[in-house]
């Protein structure tokens, strides 16, 4: 099968039936998915033979793949966090999950199912290359300019030895890699990121990469599904103050694993997450609805509106009521958007 076809059916059986074409020309392809959790747009740009790179521009919380995806042996794929968070799980049942900065290089023998986003929001870069392909690429690139060939098999055997994924940190390297991916002027990306990708495999086939591999926390199916629940329970129940061992009960989860795996698959800590989210769903009430401020205290679980002033002042910069008088900021549709499904 020719190259652009296996990168094409990867891409269609990733973001599933239900995604459908904006606008295609020669150099750059955008498309959209949406479902009853929200929609996101994905600009694909073929880089150079059986190499493409894609912008992800997500607000939604679960991409659904093709059930029939089958695992392709040849296909590596790297993704880059800028902001969000994603869960990427396996067909084993497993689970794991990138944040702001993180970097993930997985073949897709190891086969992914549907692409969750805990947050609804996520922001990030995929580079998926058809090593056989590509190979052959890289291989005329070290011819023409007497250079040292990127062997991807052996790339892949080192990041990705025994199926696994690969995940490390971005460090300041590949964060200027990918910085610079991201504030490309859409005149001149096509061409961009011909180098910008040459340039991120030359930075992954640096000696000492396997080295910074982190350790980190795979979830069961099960258990990120618990772990949602016990979200949507929190968020249900926003005026109430609701105890971790009471949670516990609830859940019939030990608590040590309770918060471990919150923090897994939100990021944050129980406490941390639901105070942010409290202050932000005060914040869509305050510019969205005539509640007085002491409604709106107790709707998102403060009784004492002199504690809720002095909590929210610390989060937004302001008092609840300069916050009602500031014009709305940029950004607010979408959190409006996010209480309105919630």
């Amino acid at each position: 099968m020719p190259t652009q076809s296996i990168l094409s059916e990867v891409f269609y059986k990733s973001y599933g039936p239900e995604t459908r074409t904006l606008a295609q020309e020669d150099d750059c392809s955008i498309y959209k998915v949406d479902n009853e959790t929200g929609e996101g747009v994905m600009t694909r740009y073929p880089v150079l033979p059986g190499m493409e790179l894609l912008y992800n521009d997500i607000h939604m919380t679960i991409v659904h793949a093709d059930q029939n995806k089958p695992p392709y042996e040849d296909v590596m794929e790297i993704n880059h966090c800028r902001e969000g968070r994603f869960e990427c799980e396996f067909s084993d049942g497993g689970a794991v999950y990138l944040g702001v900065g993180d970097l993930a290089v997985n073949m897709l023998t190891h086969t992914t199912r549907d692409s969750w986003f805990p947050l609804s929001h996520y922001h990030g870069i995929s580079v998926v290359i058809d090593l056989r392909a590509a190979q052959d690429t890289l291989r005329q690139i070290s011819q023409v300019f007497a250079c040292k060939e990127i062997n991807l098999y052996q790339l892949r055997d080192r990041l990705c030895g025994g199926n696994t994924c690969f995940i490390i940190r971005a460090t300041d390297a590949i964060q200027h890699i990918f910085s610079e991916l991201y504030a490309a002027p859409s005149t001149i990306r096509s061409e961009y990121c011909k180098l910008k990708v040459l340039e991120l495999l030359l930075f992954l086939n640096s000696a000492d990469l396997p080295a910074r591999r982190e350790k980190r926390t795979y979830v069961t199916r099960t258990q990120a599904d618990t772990i949602r629940q016990i979200r949507a329970y929190l968020v249900e129940h926003l005026d109430r103050r609701i105890t971790l061992p009471e949670l516990s009960e609830r859940f019939n989860i030990p608590l040590t694993a309770m918060k471990q795996n919150f923090k897994t698959v939100y990021g944050d800590t129980i406490g941390a997450y639901i105070q942010s989210y409290r202050m932000q769903k005060a914040m869509w009430l305050l510019l969205e609805t005539d509640q007085s401020i002491v409604e709106i205290a107790g709707q998102v679980g403060y009784q004492n509106a002199s504690k809720f002033s002095e909590v929210f002042r610390q989060f937004a910069g302001a008092t609840p009521t300069e916050y009602r008088k500031i014009p709305r900021p940029i950004g607010a549709e979408s959190v409006r958007l996010e209480w309105k499904k919630d």
